[in-house]
């Protein structure tokens, strides 16, 4: 994902992400930053708390959100 990700496309990913766990697997949300992205924190924080929400209720969260490098990772698994 990237920080600018569009509402269909976050839409589908969760979607995605959802079937994943109900099948009993992890999910690994990666939110990747290039150039100038980087310096906008704050916009990749929010969409990891939207992430969170919306996941909540479906999973629990193994990794909270965590910054390496360029790379924002979170990872859930299932209740």
């Amino acid at each position: 994902m990237r920080p600018g990700i569009d509402v269909h496309d976050y839409d589908f990913k969760v979607r995605a992400a959802q079937k994943f766990i109900s099948a009993g697997d992890k999910v690994k949300f990666t939110i990747r930053f290039k150039g100038r992205e980087f310096e906008h924190h704050d916009i990749a924080e929010n969409l990891m708390e939207r992430i969170r929400e919306t996941m909540g209720s479906t999973s629990k969260i193994e990794q909270e959100p965590k910054l390496e490098g360029r790379q924002f990772t979170m990872i859930f698994t299932p209740n």
